[in-house]
């Protein structure tokens, strides 16, 4: 069941809210920030941890 967490974009700075969905464990994978369109790279991790950087 997919989760929500907040994140900050880390090329505007703005704070969004994502969903994650870790049934599926660990991914990586690419979403646009809502504000400013730029790539966000998403890494999940096996227990739900969230980390993004600049893509």
């Amino acid at each position: 069941m997919p989760d929500s967490q907040r994140v900050t974009c880390p090329w505007c700075g703005e704070r969004f809210e994502t969903f994650v969905d870790d049934s599926e464990g660990a991914a990586d994978y690419t979403e646009d920030c809502p504000v400013c369109c730029r790539p966000i790279l998403m890494h999940l991790g096996d227990e739900g941890d969230l980390w993004i950087e600049r893509e």
